[in-house]
């Protein structure tokens, strides 16, 4: 009941129920009183008596009830419209609290309130001004460096909805017209080779994963290298970012190249042949025979200079080109496009394979044979078979038919075979692939083979760190560094590292077998800036060596010498704060080498050993997996003892000791030496 009234309405029933009570009780207490007197003549006086005691406290009570109306009822309103004005109104006013000032501490106390709530959020509108213009400056920045990047960038989201392209993608996509936001992504790219991809990513489960691929238009009319790389927090169907090349405009180069050097051979090979035969007649019919004879041996010279140019040239195409990792899966759709699009019917099998091959060049070679084949009448369909065979691959594209001469074959491949790599003939990519094919009948299927000469079975591998392009535009604000004492530790360059060794005694002839190392700037890590390398020892890793890092003979043959490893280790650490757990164990494999790169590692040092002993005390264990443990940090088993592994989990660790360090007081660089020296009977700090 009175649910729906107003605190003045109610009020006004307050005092009509007091004034009502007050008149009924003075009628009823004159009524008994006139009862008991027995006076009849009396009455008159207790009625006039009760009328003017009953309006008596009717006016009482009415004036009383319009002073709390004014004062209280009214006043309690004002304040409660002020305070939603300034809870929901921007722009509402100062507030006033003068209504309230026969309400006590309740009007100082709505004041200081809502002068709270407006700072609060003229603090808020501040915070998010400064943090809008950041984010537009951002913004503006990361479009003037996106406009730049020659390779064309897609952001896709889970439902491969197009959310984001750049020029470049518009030209490789659209021809000069722009694809739409929201559309299917493969409404211009080929779906499998997408889903391909996609699927392996979703399946690693690693965030830092990324899938290099072959994926042709939707028309067939490009082939294009890309690379994909899932979005973190995307949930069960994460977006992805898909940055794409066209090959087209590299493969032409490359066949200009290798037609201006042929052209070249051969201009000099034939005058240089028919030089010779010329002089030799001469040399027959008259002329001094001393001269005759140095003649012919220059001439011969020339002769057999030119030709094993030539025979050089030709042994060492294959191994100029740097060729790419190409999967079958991809290639498979890229040829299927080409020829599909060529009006041949295509059925495919391969197995899952990754190709050491220009994945461009091959799709070329194969679709102009399988476009030849329909265009000389021998098949309008063929099967492409691709196999795993040994060391390589066999790459097998068969049809129902006639089988092709050497001779005929010969001739194609002495022509441009495929109109999308211009000029570029199939001799020239065998050539860069020193590689060769030929025909062959079996089983009632003639076909021709191509071998490639590396492949490895594809299998899912883990990265051990992302080497990926990052950006920190706080660094443009970044003060002047100040004297290292008084530097801010979150100001600091940082390159934590970790080495794997053939064993604990470098004073007994102990080396390195692997560095590694990665950069913090601001606090944060540099995901693109790492090193991680095998080292030479220039001396067998003994068998106890391997089973704690597994790192064997074999891994490390071929691989930098330590002079080398430390020049570009101390290159990749200069001007930063080095940071190892148990640094002086790493360090004297650095120091004692000083003398003969050239090269002091002077470099400020923090040892995380001693860093755990400020934060939790010498009591405690310091290993690197206490000290994870202790910090919720895990290692893959995998990858703990390798240097890289070691490394990032140093690093981590770190990163979560700084705020606790910070915690106690421990500011600056300064700081951080007066308190690890502290420790000096646990580990000796290297900063003396």
């Amino acid at each position: 009941m009175g649910k729906g009234l107003s605190l003045r309405q109610r009020l006004l029933l307050f005092f009509a129920a007091i004034a009502v009570g007050g008149v009924a009780s003075v009628v009823g207490g004159l009524w008994l009183g006139f009862q008991h007197s027995g006076l009849p003549e009396t009455q008159s006086a207790f009625v006039t008596a009760g009328a003017v005691a009953s309006f008596g406290i009717i006016g009482i009570a009415a004036w009383v009830w319009l002073l709390f109306d004014e004062n209280v009822g009214r006043a309690l309103d004002r304040l409660a419209a002020g305070m939603r004005a300034q809870a929901h109104a921007d722009g509402a006013g100062a507030f006033d609290a003068a209504p309230g000032r026969y309400l006590g501490d309740l009007g100082p106390a709505a004041t200081a309130l809502t002068g709270a709530l407006a700072d609060t959020r003229t603090a808020l509108a501040a915070a998010v001004e400064r943090e809008t213009t950041r984010l537009k400056e951002e913004k503006a920045r990361l479009e003037a460096l996106l406009s730049d990047v020659p390779a064309g960038v897609l952001l896709c989201s889970g439902a491969h909805q197009l959310v984001f392209y750049n020029g470049p993608a518009t030209d490789i996509l659209g021809a000069g017209a722009a694809p739409g936001l929201d559309r299917k992504v493969f409404d211009y790219l080929r779906e499998a080779p997408l889903m391909h991809a996609y699927d392996r990513l979703v399946a690693a489960g690693d965030a830092e994963a990324v899938s290099d691929l072959l994926v042709a238009t939707r028309d067939g009319a490009r082939v294009l290298s890309g690379r994909m790389r899932l979005l973190e927090g995307g949930g069960a169907a994460p977006g992805y970012v898909l940055t794409l090349r066209d090959v087209t405009g590299d493969l032409a180069a490359h066949a200009g190249r290798d037609r201006l050097l042929e052209e070249i051979f051969e201009r000099i090979r034939r005058p240089a042949a028919n030089l010779q035969t010329v002089i030799g007649v001469l040399a027959e019919d008259s002329g001094s025979e001393a001269l005759n004879a140095a003649l012919l041996q220059e001439v011969g010279t020339l002769a057999t200079s030119v030709n094993e140019l030539a025979a050089r040239y030709d042994a060492a195409r294959g191994s100029w080109a740097a060729l790419p990792s190409t999967r079958s899966a991809d290639l498979v759709d890229g040829f299927r496009a080409r020829a599909e699009a060529a009006g041949v019917a295509v059925t495919a099998e391969a197995d899952e394979l990754i190709l050491r091959c220009d994945g461009f060049e091959i799709v070329a070679l194969l679709a102009g044979i399988a476009r030849r084949l329909k265009a000389e009448g021998i098949a309008a369909a063929v099967t492409l078979r691709l196999a795993e065979e040994g060391a390589g691959a066999m790459i097998a594209l068969g049809w129902t038919g006639p089988a092709l001469t050497v001779g005929m074959l010969e001739a194609w491949l002495a022509e441009p075979l495929d109109p999308a790599a211009g000029e570029a003939t199939g001799r020239a990519v065998l050539a860069s692939h020193a590689t060769e094919c030929w025909p062959e009948l079996g089983d009632g299927e003639a076909s021709v083979l191509l071998p490639i000469r590396e492949a490895r079975r594809a299998g899912g591998r883990v990265a051990p760190i992302a080497r990926q392009v990052v950006y920190d535009f706080d660094l443009l604000l970044k003060p002047p560094a100040a004297e290292l004492a008084a530097t801010p530790l979150g100001d600091l360059t940082y390159v934590v590292f970790d080495t794997e060794t053939t064993g604990l005694l470098p004073e007994s002839g102990d080396e390195i077998v692997q560095i590694a190392g990665l950069r913090l700037v601001n606090g944060r890590r540099v995901q693109g800036e790492v090193l991680d390398m095998l080292v030479d020892p220039g001396r067998p890793i003994p068998p106890g060596a391997t089973a704690v890092h597994g790192i064997s003979d074999q891994m490390v043959a071929g691989a930098p010498g330590i002079a080398e490893a430390l020049v570009r280790f101390h290159r990749f650490a200069e001007g930063a704060v080095l940071i190892a757990h148990n640094a002086p164990f790493d360090m004297t494999f650095l120091k004692r080498r000083e003398a003969e790169i050239g090269q002091a590692f002077d470099h400020p040092i923090l040892d995380t050993v001693l860093l755990s002993a400020v934060v939790y005390g010498q009591t405690e264990s310091h290993s690197l997996d206490a000290l994870t443990a202790r910090l919720g940090i895990t290692i893959p088993e995998e990858a703990r003892h390798t240097a890289i592994g070691d490394t990032i989990a140093t690093a981590e660790a770190f990163l979560k000791l700084l705020p606790m360090l910070k915690g106690m007081g421990i500011v600056t660089f300064g700081d951080v030496l007066t308190e690890v020296r502290k420790h000096g009977r646990l580990l000796k700090d290297l900063n003396a």
